[in-house]
């Protein structure tokens, strides 16, 4: 049987936890800031645990995370 392939784009956007679930950042936090109020800002800063119903697709692209 051969390795399974690990989809690169999505390893490099998402890391998994030390429960399974997979960590991914904001988006629309990369430029045009000015346009952004504060608090949007220093919310986009942090990650988010991504949701369970595309968790699921995600552990196929990365078998090996």
């Amino acid at each position: 049987m051969p390795k399974m392939k690990t989809c690169k784009s999505a390893a490099k956007r998402f890391k998994k936890t030390k429960k399974g679930h997979f960590k991914r950042n904001m988006a629309y936090g990369r430029h045009l800031m000015t346009g952004k109020s504060p608090k949007r800002r220093r919310r986009l800063r942090h990650s988010k645990i991504l949701d369970s119903t595309d968790a699921a697709v995600l552990r196929r692209m990365m078998p090996y995370a």
